[in-house]
């Protein structure tokens, strides 16, 4: 079983509830159903557990529930474990099946207060953000996303001790123990292969074989293609998607790495074409980076909403779409390729799975910024992520650390490199972007 921090998440809510519900959300096949099933065996003594799309008799059932009493007598009724007050939690998955359940929440958890109630669904095709009410007050909510460097690390038994020095190191801006960081970056690039879908990691931590690891990530491409073709509006829709969805590799590897609408179908504007980006935003199969006109806070003012490079959310799927001669060029450790999508693909899911939006900042007079995010105490952070060995060059930031209006005291540069530290430039070893915490 993967260490996933999401069980953490679980144990607050479960320790920090009143009346409140939890909703787990994310795309498929990044460990939701066994991260909630493995805290459910643990810290319950009954799980009472139904998968709304493999049990059509349940949802039936529960379709069919006008009230509380309804609803929770047919999970009683097709309940395989004691539901016991005060000891059993009752986990409905999938539940974009029948998302109107959700919108009855609020009378179930006030009902029923002696039991433990937790959903989970995908984001795919059917979006739970359309429910008619939300239960305010009572449900909470998180999104998981595909292990992250450092849940990656354990999977490896990465020691706790290495991990802290690299803790350290980050706090102190000194450079790494020369074998931790060694290993650290053997992993990095090793996790720019593997990613940190689950299914894919298991596979490779058990035999090291690749071509497991290619047959369990093309499964999961080949799951989200399905899931647009099923969950699409209309056809033209399904079309589209699919379309942005096989571009990101190419689109990634342009050198400004945004979208082309002309790429979708010819005479299209983004306007027509926004509400099928989202969709795979919405999904979790994508990570849209949003332009922002100038790196000053908050950034979300100056937001372009129409203006973004698409991540997909998990490297690894991104690097098995590119093809099996980048996983061998990797592999052999070229240093004449450039694997810069590679890495701001990596680098754009851990950011996010920490917590952070996602922005860049381009302008034809300073260049630009793979990343800005907003640092604690209000502070606008510059991040450069280089790929090659002239990490030490980068113009645009350089120009905004010297704009005055941006106010911006120092900036980052994750590279192929040890800690080096500059009076305005930090650079830091690319697997310590697992240290940035919104916190």
């Amino acid at each position: 079983m993967l260490q996933r921090k999401a069980l953490k998440q679980l144990d607050y809510w479960k320790a920090h509830k009143t009346t409140q519900a939890l909703l787990v959300d994310g795309a498929r096949q990044v460990g939701k159903t066994s991260i909630i099933e493995e805290f459910g065996r643990t810290r319950y003594k009954h799980l009472v557990e139904f998968n709304l799309i493999d049990r059509p008799d349940v949802l039936r059932a529960l379709k069919n529930a006008n009230t509380a009493d309804d609803l929770f007598m047919a999970i009683a009724a097709f309940a395989e474990d004691d539901l016991v007050p005060g000891e059993t939690l009752i986990f409905l998955d999938e539940i974009q099946a029948c998302a109107d359940i959700v919108t009855m929440v609020k009378f179930l958890v006030q009902r029923y207060r002696q039991y433990d109630f937790i959903f989970s669904g995908s984001l795919l095709g059917a979006e739970l953000k359309g429910i008619r009410s939300a239960p305010v007050g009572f449900l909470d909510s998180f999104t998981m996303y595909p292990l992250d460097f450092e849940e990656y690390c354990w999977a490896h038994n990465v020691s706790q001790q290495a991990l802290d020095e690299v803790h350290a190191a980050f706090r102190e801006r000194r450079p790494v123990n020369q074998a931790v960081h060694q290993r650290l970056s053997d992993l990095f690039h090793e996790y720019l292969i593997i990613g940190g879908m689950p299914a894919a990691v298991s596979a490779f931590v058990a035999d090291h074989n690749l071509q497991t690891v290619r047959l369990q990530q093309r499964s999961i491409v080949n799951r989200y293609r399905d899931d647009i073709s099923q969950y699409a509006q209309n056809l033209n829709d399904a079309r589209a998607i699919r379309r942005i969805f096989d571009l990101i590799p190419a689109e990634l590897n342009q050198q400004n790495k945004r979208f082309r609408i002309t790429q979708i179908a010819n005479g299209t504007r983004l306007s027509r074409e926004e509400d099928r980006f989202l969709w795979l935003a919405d999904a979790g199969v994508a990570l849209p980076v949003y332009n922002v006109d100038e790196p000053r806070y908050p950034l979300m003012l100056s937001m372009k909403s129409r203006l973004f490079k698409l991540f997909l959310n998990d490297v690894g799927l991104l690097t098995c779409m590119c093809g099996m001669d980048v996983v061998r060029n990797l592999v052999s450790d070229r240093t004449d390729i450039n694997y810069g999508s590679l890495y701001e693909n990596a680098v754009a899911q851990e950011l996010k799975a920490h917590g952070f939006d996602l922005y860049y900042y381009k302008n034809n007079m300073i260049g630009e910024l793979d990343f800005v995010i907003e640092y604690p105490h209000d502070r606008v952070m510059p991040l450069e992520i280089k790929s090659g060995k002239s990490y030490k060059r980068h113009s645009a930031m350089t120009k905004a650390l010297h704009t005055e209006n941006f106010g911006i005291p120092k900036g980052i540069v994750f590279a192929e490199a040890n800690v080096e530290t500059t009076p305005t430039v930090d650079y830091l070893p690319i697997y310590m972007i697992s240290q940035l915490s919104k916190e």
